[in-house]
């Protein structure tokens, strides 16, 4: 199948990049910057903005399901990226009518789930990622009241090991739900998978090792 990947450079957009590739997907990817792996006839990158229409328009025709890994690396500053993005897409979707998969990545402590995380977790998102995960739950909110067909997933702390294929996923909720850290590529694991077979459509996702 036909998949494009939003902001796939680096993090989790690459690692998604490689295990598309690795299940014999087409990819295409749009990212501000380049993707340092092997040239292969299945993978297209366009060089873009994720908020400049015509570059977004370009990256998802033909897509038959859309992955959005928007990051902001290591800065910390106040962004209105995330939000800008989804709000150019819903856009874009009351225009065409676009009736495929959409998975999203935020992370565990965007919206209500920032009620769930531990303590120590809770304080460093407080003081050093209030503003960008402020802007990853308006993100989240223009999705989830628009009529896209949206799955978002919410992994725990980030580790960069190999791919294990075994994770935890918890589409609810609840008192010790306890999502710790997952490997990059075991997330990416998951939203290639979704793509292939949407089986949480308009749920939240936790995901993280077991």
């Amino acid at each position: 199948m036909n998949i494009t990947i939003i902001g796939a450079s680096a993090g989790i957009g690459l690692e998604t990049v490689k295990r598309g590739l690795d299940r014999n997907h087409s990819i295409t990817t749009l990212s501000r910057s380049g993707i340092e792996i092997e040239e292969k006839k299945s993978l297209k990158v366009i060089l873009g903005d994720a908020t400049n229409k015509a570059d977004l328009l370009g990256s998802i025709q033909n897509a038959d399901a859309i992955i959005v890994t928007l990051g902001t690396s290591k800065n910390m500053n106040a962004t209105t990226l995330f939000s800008d993005f989804a709000q150019l897409m819903v856009e874009i979707h009351k225009e065409n009518k676009i009736d495929i998969p959409f998975i999203f990545v935020t992370g565990f402590g965007a919206g209500e789930s920032k009620n769930y995380v531990p303590w120590l977790v809770k304080m460093f998102l407080k003081y050093f990622l209030k503003d960008v995960y402020a802007d990853k739950t308006k993100m989240e909110e223009i999705i989830t009241n628009s009529d896209l067909n949206w799955t978002v997933v919410r992994p725990g702390r980030l580790f960069d090991k190999e791919l294990t294929g075994k994770y935890r996923i918890e589409n609810k909720l609840f008192k010790g739900i306890n999502v710790g850290g997952i490997n990059r590529a075991d997330v990416a694991d998951f939203l290639i998978k979704q793509a292939e077979k949407q089986t949480e459509l308009k749920k939240y996702i936790a995901i993280s090792e077991i």
